[in-house]
């Protein structure tokens, strides 16, 4: 009698691990960036929390939720102009931010004419009248200017702590610096968005183009909204 040979053990052979892992540049990519969206989130959190906290301030400055951000503290000064007095709005602004150190950007100007008006039965002319603002996160400054007057009046208000936020929320009176910061937390959140999007598909192929069609429609709809 012939010998029946032992059967094979039941189930599926496994394949060589080598088959089945990724391609070493495939595994050193995504861990790369796992680094970058780690660190870049980190850094929006911090920028996060700041614009979140504005943002919650500014949702809430009227209505029957409205949160204070606290009064301004008021100042008010008059200030000796020089000889010769400056020729216009601008030449105002310029010398103040000089003499007085005032914080921001010269803002709005405004320049009223002289013009006739009437006081009961008598008849006058309204001389020349300059408005000057300038505008910071910490404080706003306005200067009221009568033309042939020897001095000017400043009122400064100082914001609170809260109000600077909100401030610094809405770019008012903001520095380059400050610009090109807000500049890198924006950029830092569409780098999260990709990233993350990237870490989601592992590079996938199947993933991706899913992905792919998901955001391509979510952009479709947006374009298709707008017009």
């Amino acid at each position: 009698m012939s010998s029946i040979p032992p059967r094979a053990p039941m189930g599926k052979a496994k394949a060589p691990a080598t088959a089945r892992r990724p391609p070493l540049a495939r595994i050193t990519f995504i861990r790369w960036l796992r680094k970058v969206h780690s660190w870049v989130g980190l850094w929006g959190a911090a920028l996060g929390l700041l614009m979140g906290t504005s943002g919650f301030l500014l949702n809430h400055r009227g209505g029957p939720l409205r949160v204070s951000t606290g009064e301004p503290q008021v100042e008010s000064l008059q200030v000796k102009l020089p000889q010769p007095a400056p020729e216009s709005p601008r030449d105002l602004a310029k010398w103040l931010k000089q003499e007085l150190k005032v914080q921001g950007k010269p803002g709005r100007v405004q320049k009223e004419p002289s013009h006739p008006v009437a006081w009961g039965d008598r008849k006058a002319v309204q001389p020349e009248h300059w408005q000057v603002s300038f505008a910071s996160p910490g404080e706003n400054t306005q200067a009221e200017y009568w033309v042939g007057n020897d001095y000017v009046t400043v009122k400064r208000s100082a914001n609170t702590f809260l109000a600077a936020l909100t401030n610094l929320h809405k770019g008012v009176g903001l520095s380059v610096g400050w610009v090109l910061v807000i500049d890198t937390f924006a950029g830092g959140v569409i780098l999260l968005s990709l990233t993350g999007v990237l870490l989601w598909t592992q590079l996938n192929k199947r993933r991706t183009i899913g992905a792919v069609l998901v955001l391509g429609s979510i952009v479709a709809a947006i374009v298709a909204g707008m017009f």
